[in-house]
């Protein structure tokens, strides 16, 4: 029985450090430890490994909460203090908040201290969606996050030149009604029809990193992480100075090991900006490769341009031809006030589907809407702001 407990306390410390750890791989390991001898600690490893871990890049992890843990659960073994978080490797950050005194407590959902609250007061969660990532401070950064891990990106789906049986298909499969034909003697009892496949487009993302959309950039590629590793064929590209493509170091599903390895390929960030620049790289070496299929494109920058603009327009005119939606999110437009007069935003504004702001919770569920959105309420409001230049 004891060790049945240690393994449902092992099992919730792995729920804590993010890992998919439930009910069914609990049970699992507590069977696998009935079939081998558990005074070899190696057997114990590889049994609770083999039954509770899905994911290569877990295993990490895994094996550094095992060996914490079943040498005295109540004793972390990792720095404590925020300068000891600091220096931690990946997965190692988790490991102690999780070992740490009172770490369930902490990870209770928020829902359960709105209901907390007082009736008419704003909740906590409200506020959380309102607030400019600006603004944040390390708490409400961290519940940003977390918030972030649960939206989700839906793009409508496209028609393609594939087609699949259907019922209700709009043209006859000739094929398929003599194959099964075949089933009746030769004589065709119905017509077998289909119809396109329908596959969401590629989401190709560009976004600015330097010094003043480094905090906005700092969270959006949480966002963007989750979306990677949730939808197929989205491409993410950073740029400052110059142009990195991140996209395949964002599939890795641990996102603290993801903003690692994107790390040493960044050395341009909170650096100057050169937009222009950039989307002329993205053109020249990139555009072929990721914008076919009616490709929608994500500009996340505040167009703040300190190169000639004239070469910015024309990136912006080429990038808008081959690609099927082009949407401009920038956090300038938190501010009510907010007038199109730089240079680098008169030069991008004429060549985008849509101007949308991106600076607190709230905006990027409003894109999440818009990205459904009837293309007539998409035009109109565009033609508002280029009514404005």
């Amino acid at each position: 029985m004891m060790l049945a407990q240690n393994v449902l306390h092992f099992a919730r410390l792995l729920r804590r450090t993010g890992l998919s750890v439930g009910a069914a791989e609990s049970l699992a390991a507590i069977e696998a430890l009935t079939l081998i001898d558990i005074s070899d600690r190696d057997s114990v490893h590889d049994a609770l490994r083999a039954v509770m871990i899905r994911r290569h890049e877990e295993l990490p992890l895994f094996d550094q909460a095992f060996a914490l843990f079943w040498r005295a659960p109540q004793f972390s073994g990792l720095p404590a203090g925020a300068a000891g978080l600091e220096k931690m490797a990946p997965g190692e950050r988790r490991l102690a908040e999780a070992l740490a005194p009172g770490a369930a407590e902490r990870t209770q959902p928020a829902a359960a201290a709105d209901q907390n609250e007082d009736t008419g007061t704003a909740s906590a969660r409200e506020r959380l969606n309102r607030m400019d990532f600006e603004a944040m401070g390390a708490v409400e950064i961290a519940a940003a996050k977390a918030a972030i891990k649960t939206l989700r990106l839906p793009l409508d789906e496209r028609r393609t030149r594939r087609w699949r049986p259907a019922t209700t298909g709009n043209r006859v499969d000739l094929p398929a009604t003599i194959r099964a034909s075949l089933r009746t003697g030769g004589e065709i009892m119905a017509l077998e029809t289909r119809r396109n496949r329908t596959r969401p487009p590629p989401l190709v993302v560009l976004c600015d990193i330097s010094g003043s959309m480094s905090r906005y950039a700092q969270i959006l590629l949480h966002f963007l992480h989750s979306v990677a590793n949730d939808r197929e064929r989205v491409s993410v590209f950073l740029f400052g100075t110059r142009l990195s493509n991140i996209t395949r170091q964002l599939k890795h599903h641990d996102p603290e090991f993801a903003f690692q390895m994107v790390s040493p390929l960044v050395p341009d960030w909170s650096g100057g900006t050169r937009i222009g620049a950039a989307l002329q790289d993205f053109n020249r070496r990139w555009a072929r490769r990721v914008l076919g299929q009616g490709a929608v494109v994500l500009l996340v920058t505040d167009g703040l341009e300190r190169d000639d603009t004239a070469g910015l327009a024309e990136a912006m005119a080429r990038l808008h031809r081959s690609c099927r939606r082009l949407i401009w999110l920038n956090p300038l437009l938190r501010w009510d006030g907010f007038a199109p007069k730089a240079q680098g935003v008169r030069a991008i504004l004429p060549h985008v589907d849509e101007f949308r702001p991106v600076h607190n919770l709230e905006s990027l569920k409003r894109l999440i809407a818009c990205l459904s959105a009837p293309a007539g309420a998409r035009n109109a409001a565009i033609s508002a702001w280029r009514d404005r230049l």
